[in-house]
């Protein structure tokens, strides 16, 4: 199955928290988008493998996307290892995305920076054509990373997810296992009653450097290229 867009994360329910909006937004746009969880969550606090996978097919459809598939690396465990690289590489051979969605390279928790790091050489050895890899060379033309838990980066760009905002919401909410009905004092993991207000709080935030209500940041490692400098967006004065 050939994609437009892959999203790949450490874990379920990580696309929908990081870039939830902008993959409702492609694939809105007629793209066909894919997602490739590396983790089946079994270390987490709450839920399990089993159950998180459930919920991940919910999200799935909410956000209609074309294809989810989860890798099986070990949960909490996530290492920057070549063979980690290799089945990756593999994925990236098979869907040929022309865009990749990675995590931020660094952050709190390892999974998540490592898979950043380890997609970044999986989307490189993807395209080495000696590689004894099963399917045809494919080097993804463009790499982004989402960066909105880690607000100490400026990001190269916003995506406009205002329109996409109650959907996000609604595929983050079928992670029912991950967010309580009651308060929850641990912070990390919010009641569903204070997830709207966490998850508009950070969109807002992102959303008013582009002048839209709800905003998703991203960063790359390369220079962006602009063609026509009359029609740029977000005003400067």
């Amino acid at each position: 199955m050939k994609l437009d867009l892959l999203a790949i994360a450490a874990h379920r329910d990580d696309i929908e928290l990081t870039c939830g909006g902008t993959v409702i937004k492609m694939v809105e746009e007629g793209y066909r988008v894919g997602a490739l969880d590396l983790s089946a969550g079994e270390s987490g606090t709450r839920g399990s493998a089993a159950v998180r996978a459930r919920e991940a097919e919910k999200a799935a459809v909410v956000m209609g996307l074309a294809h989810r598939e989860n890798l099986g690396l070990p949960d909490a465990a996530i290492e920057n290892l070549r063979v980690y690289k290799l089945k990756i590489a593999e994925k990236i051979r098979e869907f040929q995305p022309r865009t990749v969605i990675l995590p931020y390279w660094e952050g709190r928790h390892p999974d998540h920076y490592t898979t950043g790091q380890i997609g970044y050489e999986a989307c490189f050895l993807a395209g080495l054509e000696k590689l004894p890899l099963a399917g045809a060379p494919h080097r993804p033309f463009k790499i982004v990373y989402a960066s909105v838990y880690v607000p100490a980066v400026v990001p190269n760009f916003v995506v406009d997810v205002t329109p996409q905002f109650e959907k996000k919401l609604k595929a983050i909410l079928c992670y029912t296992s991950q967010f309580s009905s009651d308060k929850d004092v641990r912070n990390l993991f919010p009641s569903r009653k204070d997830l709207r207000e966490r998850v508009g709080s950070l969109g807002h935030h992102f959303g008013l450097m582009i002048g839209a209500r709800y905003g998703e940041p991203f960063v790359t490692r390369e220079v962006a290229a602009v063609d026509d400098v009359v029609t740029m967006p977000v005003r400067s004065v």
